[in-house]
């Protein structure tokens, strides 16, 4: 009778070790994929900003620059006319007539020694 007592006792202590193990195993194994998770995360942040440093500087070899009106202010656009490479003080209303239409259709500025001339010439 007590063998009965004791392999009981062993098949209870076995299960509940079997269960502490794999509760264990289930823990360690979701922290590690959450770590590759957010790795992954990390490497796909990088990789975007490494492309927009190289899109950036791309541009910037392109020294194409363009003049558009956001807000009533002149701000300085890339060559893709999307990407901002710097805002301005200058408001659009305080420029000669010519140069406001220019600016509202998208003012061309081919290098950056143009850009800073008219930026200097321009801000009060």
């Amino acid at each position: 009778m007590n063998d009965k007592k004791y392999s009981i006792g062993f098949v209870i202590v076995g299960l509940a070790v079997l269960m502490l193990v794999s509760g264990a195993y289930q823990i360690s194994y979701h922290a590690v994929e959450e770590r590759a998770r957010e790795e992954k995360a990390q490497t796909v942040k990088i990789q975007k900003q490494e492309e927009s440093v190289a899109a950036e500087g791309e541009a910037m070899k392109n020294y194409c620059y363009y003049l558009l009106e956001k807000n009533g202010y002149v701000v300085v656009y890339l060559s893709d006319k999307e990407t901002i490479y710097e805002y301005t003080s200058i408001d659009v209303e305080t420029l000669p007539e010519t140069v406001q239409n220019e600016v509202k259709n998208g003012k061309y500025i081919e290098d950056m020694e143009e850009l800073y001339g008219f930026l200097e010439n321009y801000s009060s």
